[in-house]
């Protein structure tokens, strides 16, 4: 049952009237998206190149300031499309976690910059296209990231803006542990799907190789991951099988990353 009406009083009345928002400090709520997709086998996010300041020419998560008149998601959504062209919402989006360091952003020293990230997973949508505040817009494989491969000298990639590296990490981890104990998985491949695209997947988010033969055998017999179509794919070798998701959205028993197995 929906709950009762709120009834205003003319106490509460009284005192919005005289409310003085300006005895706190200013504050400032922004959203910023996480998306990642497989590309060439790679696991890629979404950033795009700051054209305006603070931190102008740095690369940042796709993001801006909530709009009075929206809720924070649709914010998250509106400025994903107007950053970079893709009007198509992604196949799974999640609020991941809010960020209110102090000192986070540069105009805190004005108004407290507070951001809600979220956490976003679709098949590769294409190319981006540069949009508002931006000098332009990419994917850029985690792999080619200085911050998260030792391999990189600092100054032969991207540098990310504000906190978004620490942003990128715990959704990057996230992602990793969904993929664990969901079905998470297929929201990065195409509608219908072979089990070597599912296995790409794992291998691109969790960053090792599995074996093919052993990864087939656990999801074909894991309840309601898959279903058959019927249909196949030809592949340089034999036909490969297309299957659908299947019913089921937690995984049991859970799929153990390698390194946690």
């Amino acid at each position: 049952m929906m709950g009762k009406a709120v009834t205003i009083s003319e106490a509460d009345l009284a005192f919005i009237e005289s409310y003085d928002p300006s005895v706190f400090p200013p504050n400032a709520v922004t959203a910023d998206v996480i998306l990642l997709t497989i590309r060439s086998g790679r696991l890629a996010v979404l950033l795009v190149e700051r054209d305006n300041p603070p931190q102008q020419g740095c690369w940042a998560l796709p993001g801006g300031h909530l709009d009075p008149e929206e809720s924070i998601t649709q914010t998250a959504l509106r400025e994903l499309s107007e950053k970079t062209g893709f009007t198509a919402e992604p196949t799974h989006l999640e609020q991941l976690q809010t960020y209110s360091t102090p000192g986070r952003d540069a105009r805190d020293k004005k108004v407290r910059v507070t951001s809600v990230a979220y956490l976003a997973f679709m098949p590769d949508p294409g190319t981006p296209r540069a949009g508002a505040d931006t000098r332009s817009a990419r994917f850029w494989a985690v792999d080619d990231l200085p911050e998260f491969n030792s391999l990189i000298v600092q100054g032969e990639g991207p540098i990310l803006a504000f906190d978004h590296a620490k942003m990128l990490n715990d959704g990057l981890e996230r992602a990793a542990a969904k993929l664990e104990y969901t079905t998470l998985a297929t929201a990065f491949v195409d509608d219908r799907f072979t089990i070597s695209d599912l296995r790409h997947v794992y291998e691109a988010v969790w960053r090792c190789d599995i074996n093919p033969a052993n990864f087939s055998r656990k999801v074909k017999a894991t309840p309601d991951f898959i279903d058959p179509t019927g249909s196949q794919r030809a592949t340089g070798r034999a036909p490969a099988g297309l299957y659908v998701k299947g019913e089921a959205d937690i995984i049991s028993p859970p799929f153990f990353r390698p390194a946690l197995a």
